[in-house]
């Protein structure tokens, strides 16, 4: 795929090789994220999702090629302005023993303030804003600790929120919780997708909620890209098979008339 010429997407990538040690994950990808979409990234276990992710995040630093945010390489750019415009959500974060719900999501402002700036009007509105359209107003004087599972990826989605980027990654916001609660966070996430026109990047492993919530898909195989586009359009009988070695049938979501997945016995 070639990256257009017309205009810079807000994050692509460009004949990026990622690995660790000797192990080579991701092998020359060539990708680019439609802006102001929910772009979801699925694939079998060990295949590259989330190393690609931490790459998109500058977390981990190319073999060969580059990752472009907006345009220019993300490794020749300032730590603070790149926090300034791209927030992550790693996978199962950790926060501090006994750390408020008000205190970790403030910390989503860092990016913001230096060291001699006091917390301003703007900070004090960003972080409300945040706690509110994740629910968590109540929960401001909470520790973190002491939530549920749900609750507390809300909280991380609202640090992440608190930065005010415009690029917003998550590496399996949904793990370990249950079908509810994985309902609810994507469907809020979808909703800041369409209020505030956040480019979202998400790596999930469930096909159906994927198909679900996404306006573009991302398969990756063997640490390459085997397949994007609409969901209809990669979650075919055909594509699957290509990606998972599974046999399934494909049909139209009752709810939502997007593809679901049905594994053949």
């Amino acid at each position: 795929m070639e990256l257009s010429p017309l205009a810079h997407p807000p994050l692509a990538a460009r004949d990026l090789t990622l690995g660790y040690a000797e192990r080579t994950i991701v092998e020359a990808v060539t990708v680019q994220l439609p802006p102001g979409k929910v772009t979801v990234i699925v694939g079998p276990n060990g295949c590259g999702k989330s190393t690609l992710l931490r790459a998109f995040a500058r977390l981990l630093r190319p073999r060969s090629g580059g990752v472009l945010l907006d345009g220019e390489l993300i490794h020749r750019l300032p730590t603070r302005d790149v926090a300034r415009r791209l927030g992550l959500m790693p996978q199962s974060p950790v926060s501090p023993e006994g750390i408020l719900v008000l205190d970790l999501v403030s910390r989503g402002r860092a990016p913001h303030r230096t060291a001699f700036q006091p917390w301003s009007a703007a900070d004090e509105l960003a972080v409300h804003r945040a706690l509110s359209a994740t629910g968590l107003l109540q929960f401001a004087e909470a520790r973190v600790d002491e939530l549920s599972g749900g609750q507390r990826q809300r909280v991380w989605i609202a640090t992440a929120l608190a930065q005010e980027t415009p690029l917003l990654l998550l590496d399996e916001p949904t793990t370990f919780l249950d079908l509810r609660h994985q309902v609810d966070v994507l469907k809020l996430l979808v909703s800041l997708n369409r209020n505030e026109g956040r480019t979202l990047v998400v790596v999930l492993h469930d096909l159906n909620l994927a198909s679900r919530f996404a306006d573009h898909l991302i398969a990756m195989r063997d640490g390459r890209i085997v397949a994007e586009g609409a969901p209809s359009a990669v979650l075919t009988p055909e594509g699957i098979a290509a990606i998972f070695d599974l046999a399934c049938t494909v049909i139209a979501d009752p709810v939502t008339g997007t593809p679901l997945v049905v594994p053949v016995a």
